[in-house]
């Protein structure tokens, strides 16, 4: 995905998230995150937010702290959960290709960078969102939900945090059947998983399924589509896939 249809996904989870909390109320549990109520969902995304927008408006090329989270709540919360996102998303689009600053996995750019990773952030807790106030949730589309994927296990399981490892050596599949060349091969061993583009060796584990449907099932977000083979590595996934904001 181009870096522009990065920042439209962006804005609009933004809009979607922000409705759901309102509809659902800041004091309402998070199914999808049990420890939190949704004002903990909009002062976390919105300090991310904010976060991601010093980086590119100021050119920081180094890391550095986040603000600290808000307690504001109520209607206050949400306006300025609103205007965090807005900056974040005019910043974005006003930001020259080749601006200079800090990114934490590997991208074509910072821009693209922020733009990417800023949009998943935003997608995956707008589900949150949506799972406090009850009923369907939006859709996913398939180019995006693909992206999301291949973002969780090409970029951020690739790192030495990742914890999803085990003793001997496993192989763990993952393919969207709704996409053409969709799959992933996930070599799982005692160091950082090594993920692979294609399904040319054989699989201990596979989880299939829509892509929409897998991209908040790899978030821990939704039950896995279909689990085929050794189901122990589906449990391993949910127990040990635990992804920081940075």
């Amino acid at each position: 995905m181009k870096t522009a249809a990065h920042i439209e996904v962006l804005e609009h989870e933004g809009v979607l998230l922000a409705a759901a909390a309102e509809s659902a109320g800041t004091e309402a549990a998070v199914p999808t995150c049990p420890d939190w109520r949704v004002r903990d969902l909009l002062r976390h995304t919105g300090m991310v937010h904010r976060w991601a927008t010093a980086f590119v408006a100021e050119g920081h090329t180094g890391p550095r702290p986040a603000e600290d989270l808000t307690d504001l709540d109520g209607a206050p919360l949400l306006t300025w959960f609103r205007e965090g996102h807005g900056r974040l998303v005019d910043t974005l689009a006003g930001a020259a290709p080749d601006v200079r600053c800090w990114s934490f996995l590997p991208a074509p750019s910072p821009l693209a960078f922020w733009a990417r990773r800023q949009a998943h952030e935003t997608a995956v807790h707008r589900l949150d969102a949506e799972s406090a106030r009850g009923g369907e949730p939006t859709g996913i589309a398939t180019e995006f939900a693909v992206d999301g994927i291949d973002e969780l296990l090409c970029a951020f399981h690739a790192r030495p945090k990742s914890a999803v490892r085990t003793e001997e050596p496993r192989t763990l599949r993952v393919r969207a059947t709704d996409a053409p060349d969709a799959v992933w091969t996930v070599r799982l061993s005692a160091q950082p998983p090594v993920t692979v583009r294609d399904d040319t060796e054989d699989a201990d584990c596979e989880l299939s399924g829509p892509a929409a449907q897998l991209y908040p099932a790899l978030w821990n977000r939704r039950p896995f589509p279909e689990v085929t083979g050794d189901a122990s590595l589906a449990a391993l996934w949910r127990e040990r896939s635990r992804v920081t904001w940075a």
